[in-house]
């Protein structure tokens, strides 16, 4: 059997982009504007929970083929997007249900 993985041998996507904690990045995560000034996306606490649940399902519809054939600011702006509405979720269903099989045994 092998040994675990250690979790530093992997470098997580924000680790592996390179504009990820630059400012523009920064910038644009913290303003909701790119550098033209054009907004980017609605404010996830401005959403209704459907429209929510349904910018949540487009990003993940197109994560795969935004992370294989996307440019680098492009996938950026997609890792934030998607840490937006993903916290505004968890925000507003702290509680959520957690289905017993998708858990492990540790």
């Amino acid at each position: 059997m092998t040994g675990s993985i250690r979790q530093d041998e992997f470098p997580s996507p924000e680790q592996r982009m390179p504009e990820w904690g630059g400012d523009q990045v920064h910038d644009m995560a913290s303003t909701g504007v790119d550098d033209d000034g054009d907004l980017i996306g609605v404010d996830p606490a401005e959403l209704a929970d459907e429209d929510l649940i349904r910018e949540m399902h487009s990003l993940h519809r197109t994560r795969l083929d935004t992370l294989r054939h996307a440019s680098d600011s492009a996938l950026a702006n997609h890792l934030r997007r998607t840490a937006e509405l993903e916290t505004e979720y968890l925000a507003r269903h702290p509680g959520r249900e957690v289905d017993p099989s998708r858990l492990r045994d540790e």
